[in-house]
């Protein structure tokens, strides 16, 4: 004897029951795969061996720091989704490996502005400059804000160290002890380890800064440096040529 939907609707004891069926059907599709698969983080290696996602550099977070506090999430999300259409526009689609370092992460789908997920290296820092500071002259179509006293601003620096414990704290892998200091250079090697130990935090800042002179004027530090630097290193850090079409499909 068929069920006729009215008499579903009209019953509601029958209704929740079925519901609840529904909804456990839906549950299980998508956690069973999840017991089937060794990590929903995917494995991405340098030539070397050695991990090629990795955290934050002190410049890196105090500009990511910033670019949480002036609401750029707001308008630009960092998640290129596997559509065809995104990947033709914004580059390889957003891995997990990409972010699992960031606290908060920036994926969304919110975009009134472009995805920025693989925008470092994209434009030089002279562009970055000029687009916080005015940004329709060279974007014209550009509703964004300006954005000018990052250049005028002197970049509070002194207690990054105390970040990076903090950030520490929750599963960054940055070194205060010469354990954890061999570990990283065991998984990012010597060059990368360095700038993660946390006793050298304002020195590899000021280094950094210096080294990149990001916002143009090596007389001061300011904001702009730091976010300028952080831009710089969205999407830098895994080279998807190396690796075959669809070669990261099995961790999804």
């Amino acid at each position: 004897m068929k069920l006729k939907h009215e008499s579903i609707e009209v019953n509601a004891g029958l209704l929740l029951v079925l519901t609840l069926v529904v909804i456990s059907i839906g549950g299980l599709v998508e956690i069973v795969p999840l017991f089937f698969i060794n990590d929903t983080v995917e494995e991405v290696k340098t030539a070397d061996g050695h991990d090629a996602v990795r955290p934050y550099t002190p410049l890196e977070i105090r500009g990511r720091d910033i670019y949480v506090r002036e609401g750029c999430y707001l308008c630009h999300s960092q998640m290129i989704r596997p559509f065809r259409d995104e990947m033709l526009r914004y580059g390889h689609y957003s891995l997990a490996a990409e972010s699992q370092y960031d606290h908060p992460f920036q994926w969304g789908s919110k975009r009134t502005g472009p995805d920025l997920a693989r925008v470092g290296g994209k434009y030089s820092n002279e562009w970055h400059v000029q687009h916080l500071m005015a940004p329709r002259s060279v974007v014209p179509e550009s509703i964004m804000p300006n954005y000018p006293w990052l250049m005028k601003t002197a970049l509070p620096y002194a207690d990054i160290a105390d970040r990076m414990r903090a950030l520490n704290a929750v599963g960054v892998p940055y070194s205060e002890t010469d354990q954890e200091y061999q570990a990283n250079v065991k998984r990012f090697g010597v060059k990368v380890a360095e700038k993660l130990n946390i006793l050298d935090a304002e020195s590899n800042l000021l280094k950094q800064a210096e080294q990149g002179d990001y916002d143009g004027d090596r007389r001061r530090l300011t904001e702009m440096d730091a976010l300028v630097a952080y831009l710089q290193v969205l999407g830098t850090m895994v080279d998807f040529k190396q690796y075959q079409e669809g070669h990261f499909a099995e961790f999804r």
